[in-house]
């Protein structure tokens, strides 16, 4: 799980004659901090350097930094929409559509999502790298290289994390304005969303489908947003928590009989063959209430496997399911 984050501003004068530490300001949070020192100027401070407190340590990094490594595509996707410049990033068929133009060769190499290539990413000489759940085994050795830090998303609490995480970057790179100002849209269109699902009281079944299998995803899954955030009531409450999901049987999903179903194709996320739509063109599905009301709902897989988390992804995400409404 996830650390909810802190945001503390701890202010150093630094160099200064007969000045003392400023008082630290905190946010009401728990457990991953971000603290400033400065540097003096004739008149005024200028901040240096973030002190940052993530769930697999603490880093000092730079503001602004020139040379970023990215290897989420989620704080990929954010960065690019706050206009930051990024060194290199993991170039893979995995790549979502809207970020494709970072398979290109003006970006350096990362490796893929899963298998880091160190010493592709020394020659970069980053200034900051920034990973999340699928790189956290190179911590230590993607730390000795550059300043590292982890930023992954709560899958029981996709919005504050989400959150969080955009506020900590809006303060690396001093976009504090334009982050404050976007989140204040996603969460007027995310209660609107809400509104309008919980209106119709329906039920929900989220499944991902690799080639000819489909697993179930509940509440505390890497899709539990739909529930959590957007308000669909889950068709099954006692799926197992697994990050694979639960395997189920074309039965089963009759059997729940979903007023939605959520189909993500794993395939079409990864670069492979698409097979979600062919594997649920059988009599079992089309008995269901979603089949029947047309409400069998194939979800952007590039968007909802491998980059949420991202501003772009996270607008997306609550278009789709708005659009599902309609």
């Amino acid at each position: 799980m996830k650390k909810n984050l802190l945001v503390m501003m701890a202010v150093l004068a630094m160099g200064m004659v007969g000045c003392s530490q400023a008082p630290a300001m905190e946010a009401p949070a728990e457990d991953t901090a971000v603290s400033e020192e400065v540097k003096s100027t004739e008149n005024k401070e200028v901040a240096t350097t973030l002190i940052i407190e993530h769930d697999l340590g603490k880093t000092e990094v730079e503001i602004n930094p020139e040379n970023v490594v990215v290897f989420d595509y989620g704080i990929l996707d954010s960065l690019d929409y706050m206009g930051v410049e990024i060194t290199g990033v993991p170039q893979s068929s995995s790549m979502p559509e809207h970020l494709s133009k970072f398979d290109g060769s003006e970006y350096a190499n990362a490796g893929s999502l899963k298998e880091v290539d160190l010493e592709a990413v020394y020659e970069m000489q980053p200034d900051l790298i920034i990973i999340s759940g699928r790189q956290s085994d190179y911590y230590e050795e993607l730390s000795k290289i550059a300043p590292t830090i982890f930023m992954g998303i709560d899958n029981e609490n996709y919005l504050e994390s989400f959150k969080e995480n955009m506020i900590v970057l809006g303060q690396i790179f001093e976009k504090e304005e334009f982050v404050t100002e976007e989140l204040a849209k996603i969460e007027e269109s995310v209660a609107t969303l809400n509104e309008a699902v919980t209106a119709t009281g329906a039920n929900a079944l989220i499944t991902l489908v690799n080639d000819g299998s489909v697993s179930a995803y509940g509440q505390v899954s890497r899709f539990g947003i739909i529930h959590n955030t957007f308000g669909f009531i889950p068709a099954d409450e006692n799926i197992e928590v697994s990050t694979h999901g639960q395997n189920v049987s074309f039965e089963y999903v009759l059997e729940v009989n979903p007023d939605y179903l959520f189909v993500v194709d794993r395939g079409a996320a990864t670069g492979g063959e698409s097979t979600a739509a062919a594997l649920l063109d059988n009599e079992l599905i089309h008995a269901t209430n979603a089949s029947v009301n047309d409400h069998i709902v194939y979800l952007n897989a590039g968007i909802w496997y491998t980059a949420s988390g991202g501003f772009t992804s996270t607008n997306m995400m609550i278009d789709e399911i708005s659009a599902a409404l309609k």
